[in-house]
């Protein structure tokens, strides 16, 4: 997996957590769904690509 997309995946987990808690914060349900599935996504990918490194070795 590239340096590049573990980043992104990243970024998408942090970026999800961050909307999330905004929601939260000013009590927007629809921020807060949107930064769950965003965190929940980047996360995801995240396990992917460990899941993919694993049998590279």
């Amino acid at each position: 997996m590239k340096f590049e997309d573990r980043v992104a995946h990243q970024a998408r987990a942090t970026r999800g957590r961050v909307k999330k808690l905004l929601g939260k914060a000013t009590g927007s349900a629809r921020l807060q769904s949107e930064g769950r599935r965003e965190q929940f996504r980047g996360n995801l990918e995240r396990a992917a690509d460990k899941l993919r490194d694993a049998f590279r070795r």
